[in-house]
């Protein structure tokens, strides 16, 4: 739309680097090398401040070569080879220093962060499961010491983990602050004048009004206000008046809500490290749990962490309660775990509790969880004198869906037929719903029992248990003791319903299968920081939410009387990046601010409506003086002469997308 068009009907136009310009210089269009000087200044200036981001200081050039990477030349002396590397050690701390603080270099530390925990989730961690750990460097002894020595096994701990999250952990910080300070000072300043040529701005408008000047600037104030925009009404020289109004900085407190709300995950996650514990138990049905540290299967702590400062309570696993699916389609899939129990804590208050696999019970700082469960064998077992050597229930470990189990039992206190002492040793399976194949042996098809049968061997000898070394309760270690045999010498293995029960050879007593108990694993853990982390994340999404969908953006409306005694307004806006909705922005600013300043065409097609005009070649001359002489030349020579756009000053206005034009 021309700008003839634009000053008769209202409607804002967009502006670029080929568009017209509403009134004509004095100079016929064409414009001179200071002209142009003052306007690129005026552009620039507009543009400043549109964001905080850091830039790069350019590095010294020019000058005449030196031995120095920062210039300067090394005297003569011990003097000045010291000041020459003293200047040396500074350059490159303040190169280093910008290369650290700067956003690609906290991005690339922050996605180095990220595929450094993928080896913590791979590969079983020492903190996390020793048990697994060992197994794998018993698999694998050469990949297992290769792991050791590159902290693979501790990767949370490890020196080069710890080396990334400190660099990121610095990299914010310095980051934050200059720009922090940046932002302040853009709070407490005022929007910055308009340049001298609006029509240079990506989105811009004009039309002529009988509106007094300022009548004009203080409806358009108003309006700008209203719409939240931060407003400044400033005198120019020439008896012009301008509003200078900017919004959308919410943008840049937006994105330092991001960085902030990182450091602020990065301490937690710090902390919660340095002081957490935790523990695993597994506790048969019925019996309980004391939350001090000999009482559980595994511990692990932060390096600041004081065992002192456990958490007192306890509980009572009363009941558990299990169901599976029998579904054709989805056989053997869990669908409900249960554990209801009684706690006390450190006031000897006793409640009744439930925990299931996604309730933790909250005792204070300590949360306990459920992670697993199966089933334990009561076993009995009578000596050679027929005393009861043994009778407990013995948890099995599960091994498959199908819950096969396998487990064993050590009968340390324990006389023989002869009356001499010696131990006993048992290991087998137990199978919920038994079957039997040439393939798999014994195994179990179903994790509920709908036939429960315990399959064990037996062995005599010395279990260990009283080397002083420490075994694991659910291994058997074979290597001193003999496999008994039956009466025809074959191994003696043995498999039991509940309630059976066997003589073993030689007149050793009887073992008596007598039921089997469940059994539950928990978790008890003691974190800080989890609150801290929970609002760090949560304002991390604000903060990014807001950096994306916000857009800092600049107004101005100068109002000043023309020649012929009819008020000149002018309406532009500029924005940190090129949007649609700049110029939208302003076509509705102009469309609400048109009442208190209607154009004159208005008025002119309204006095047509009304009667012919009186004077028709007065109309005709006003008309022609409305309409601006432009030479094609010159226009050329204008678009020609515009200085060149800079990616930093403002969006380019040749776009598809800027020439598309503001709506009303």
């Amino acid at each position: 739309m021309t700008d003839e068009g634009a000053s008769r009907t209202g409607v804002a136009t967009e502006r670029g680097e080929g568009g017209e310009p509403a009134e004509p210089d004095a100079s016929g269009g064409r414009e001179v090398p200071e002209q142009r000087a003052e306007d690129r200044g005026d552009e620039v200036s507009a543009a400043v401040g549109l964001s905080t981001a850091p830039l790069d200081e350019a590095e010294p050039t020019g000058g005449t070569a030196v031995p120095g990477s920062f210039g300067g030349v090394r005297a003569p002396g011990a003097g000045g080879a010291l000041r020459w590397t003293a200047r040396e050690l500074v350059g490159w701390g303040r190169w280093f220093w910008r290369q650290l603080t700067s956003m690609r270099v906290a991005l690339l530390l922050l996605f180095l962060l990220a595929l450094a925990s993928v080896p913590g989730s791979l590969i079983p961690q020492e903190r996390v499961d020793a048990m697994a750990v060992q197994e794998f460097r018993e698999n694998n002894p050469g990949l297992g010491d290769f792991y050791d020595r590159v902290q693979l096994f501790e990767v949370y701990s490890s020196v080069w983990f710890s080396a990334i999250y400190l660099l990121l952990f610095i990299s914010l910080i310095g980051c934050i602050l200059p720009r922090s300070w940046q932002f302040v000072g853009q709070l407490r300043g005022r929007p910055p004048r308009a340049p001298r040529r609006l029509d240079r701005m990506p989105a811009y408008t004009t039309w002529r009004t009988a509106t007094p000047p300022q009548q004009v600037l203080d409806a358009a104030r108003a309006r700008l206000r209203r719409r939240r925009f931060r407003t400044d009404l400033a005198d120019q020289p020439g008896h012009e008046g301008q509003v200078a109004a900017e919004k959308g900085y919410l943008r840049e407190a937006g994105n330092l809500l991001f960085h902030v709300a990182l450091i602020v995950m990065l301490l937690a996650f710090a902390r919660g490290q340095l002081y957490h514990s935790e523990g695993g138990k597994l506790v048969v049905e019925g019996s309980g749990f004391s939350n001090a540290l000999p009482q559980y299967d595994d511990f692990s702590s932060g390096q600041f962490f004081d065992v002192n400062d456990l958490e007192r309570f306890g509980f009572t696993l009363d009941d558990f309660d299990y169901r599976y699916s029998r579904d054709s389609v989805d056989i053997g899939t869990p669908t409900d775990f249960r554990a209801d129990v009684t706690y006390w804590t450190a006031d000897g208050t006793e409640k009744p509790g439930v925990i299931t696999v996604n309730n933790p019970l909250k005792v204070g700082d300590s949360r306990v969880r459920l992670l697993g469960h199966g089933y334990a064998p009561v076993i009995t077992v009578t000596d050679g004198q027929g005393n009861t050597a043994f009778s407990a229930p013995v948890p099995f470990l599960p091994q498959d869906a199908g819950f096969t189990s396998v487990g064993v039992i050590k009968v340390s206190d324990y006389v023989g037929p002869d009356g001499e002492r010696t131990q006993l040793g048992f290991q087998g399976f137990f199978n919920p719903t038994y079957n039997i194949d040439e393939v798999r042996g014994p195994h179990s098809t179903f994790p509920e029992p709908d036939y429960p049968v315990l399959t064990l061997n037996a062995f005599e000898g010395d279990l260990g248990v009283s080397s002083g070394i420490p075994q694991n309760v659910y291994q058997l270690n074979t290597d001193n003791m003999e496999q008994l045999e039956d009466g025809e010498g074959d191994l003696f293995r043995f498999d039991l319903l509940p309630g059976d029960s066997i003589d073993l050879p030689g007149g050793r007593g009887t073992l008596t299968f007598e039921g089997f108990e469940n059994w539950a694993t928990f978790q008890v853990t003691t974190r800080e920081g989890n609150s801290w982390a929970l609002v760090g994340s949560l304002a991390a999404i604000l903060g990014l939410t807001g950096s994306l969908f916000l857009q800092r953006r600049r107004v101005w409306v100068r109002a000043r009387t023309g020649d012929d005694g009819v008020t000149v307004v002018e309406m532009a806006s500029l924005g940190r990046t090129e949007s649609a909705r700049i110029p939208e922005e302003l076509g509705d600013l102009a469309v609400e601010l048109q009442p208190e300043a209607p154009p004159v065409a208005d008025e002119e097609r309204s006095r047509e409506q009304d009667g012919p005009d009186p004077d028709p070649d007065a109309q005709d001359h006003e008309s022609e003086d409305h309409k601006p002489e432009t030479d094609a030349s010159e226009t050329d020579a204008s678009r020609d002469d515009r200085p060149e756009r800079r990616d930093d000053d403002e969006p380019d206005s040749a776009s598809p997308e800027a020439a598309e034009g503001a709506r009303p």
